[in-house]
């Protein structure tokens, strides 16, 4: 028998005080206990705009890849915090949909990286790779450390198992678009931003190199 759905407001009720709290705990344990993953996911398709930001923040704590989809929908909501959530809930769930050991490798890796230790990170990456082959975020993370070593074509081919996995990963194709860019490939470079831009239209940065790339182009 299915759940019956959440009441939009009685969940933004109910979570609000631990928000105000900044209880994340509380607001997880609460959250688990009460609710499914499905249940959270449905509040996304709310016409209740508050019920929507708490329901996309909800997930970034406790959604899985079952909800990747329906959060890639919110990047193109018109409300700039129901698709600030959203992006912030993906990127949550993308760092810990590997297997328990490949997400402790991921997050060793992570920290490496932020060290600017770039070979521990890509060992730490691979080591995720190898334990789990489908989590997407751990190719796109040693593209990332590939990246800052200017070794593009490796880059290249891991953003593609990225998205390989998750179509949605808007960061994965903007990698491999600033990959084709180093490499002079604007077409290519261009027709990956806007992959990514079709995914997440917020990525400015973005949309500036496409319109440089398309002048470019054009005077060619």
């Amino acid at each position: 028998m299915a759940a019956l759905p959440i009441d939009p407001c009685e969940f933004v009720a109910l979570v609000q005080p631990l928000l105000e709290r900044q209880d994340t705990q509380g607001l997880t344990d609460l959250l688990r206990s009460r609710w499914s993953r499905e249940q959270i996911k449905a509040v996304l398709t709310s016409h209740d705009v508050d019920a929507r930001k708490v329901a996309a923040l909800a997930l970034g704590l406790v959604g899985g890849k079952c909800c990747v989809d329906e959060l890639a929908k919110q990047l193109c909501h018109p409300d700039p915090v129901v698709n600030q959530m959203a992006e912030h809930a993906l990127w949550s769930i993308w760092l810990r949909c590997g297997s328990k050991e490949a997400n402790h490798e991921l997050c060793r890796g992570t920290k490496a990286l932020n060290r600017r230790d770039f070979q521990q990170a890509i060992d730490h990456f691979t080591r995720a790779i190898e334990l789990d082959q489908s989590f997407a975020e751990a190719f796109n993370q040693r593209a990332i450390a590939n990246y800052l070593c200017e070794q593009y074509g490796p880059c290249m081919d891991d953003c593609l198992e990225a998205v390989k996995r998750m179509p949605t990963h808007f960061g994965a194709w903007a990698g491999l678009g600033h990959c084709h860019a180093h490499e002079g490939n604007l077409e290519q470079a261009v027709e990956c931003y806007e992959r990514a831009l079709a995914i997440n239209p917020h990525l400015d940065g973005l949309k500036q190199a496409v319109a440089e790339f398309r002048e470019k182009l054009h005077c060619e």
